[in-house]
């Protein structure tokens, strides 16, 4: 009987487990460019200690003629001439009152450019996918990306 108990309760943990996963947006995730609709990047998307979310860069996957060595040459202040790798692209999202799925008043970087958007973020496809929109100015005029969640060997090294 105990071990029918402990089997009942290790798998409501593994199902509250999953459920809590999907409905937040930490964890790590594969960009994918709006554009080509290929592997851009792996993003690992954390929560700070005041509920806000941060990305950071683990790996790339750069286009011809380009390396994993990749600096951002066109970034501005202490992010000029940084590696992407480890580079921060995602921060000062706060959760959207309205929408749980949802996080608002964020930024995004985008390294090729080097310039900051504004961004929201929204968890899709029972939060196994990620709506990344960057813009200026309003939402409406912006552009979205379409992020993968990723789990298990996916994962990078």
């Amino acid at each position: 009987m105990m071990k029918l108990g402990m089997a009942v309760w290790l798998f409501a943990l593994s199902v509250a487990t999953t459920f809590a996963a999907a409905h937040s947006p930490v964890g790590h995730w594969r960009a994918i460019d709006d554009v080509t609709g290929k592997p851009k990047a792996i993003v690992n998307i954390t929560e700070t200690a005041d509920h806000q979310l941060v990305g950071r860069i683990l790996q790339i996957f750069p286009g011809p003629g380009h390396t994993v060595n990749e600096v951002c040459k066109k970034c501005s202040g202490e992010r000029r001439n940084q590696r992407i790798v480890g580079m921060i692209i995602l921060e000062k999202f706060k959760a959207n009152k309205v929408n749980d799925n949802a996080w608002r008043n964020g930024e995004i970087l985008d390294p090729r450019s080097g310039k900051v958007y504004q961004s929201t973020i929204k968890l899709i496809e029972s939060g196994q996918k990620l709506d990344v929109r960057g813009y200026i100015g309003m939402p409406l005029f912006g552009r979205s990306q379409t992020w993968e969640r990723l789990s298990g060997p996916e994962l990078p090294n």
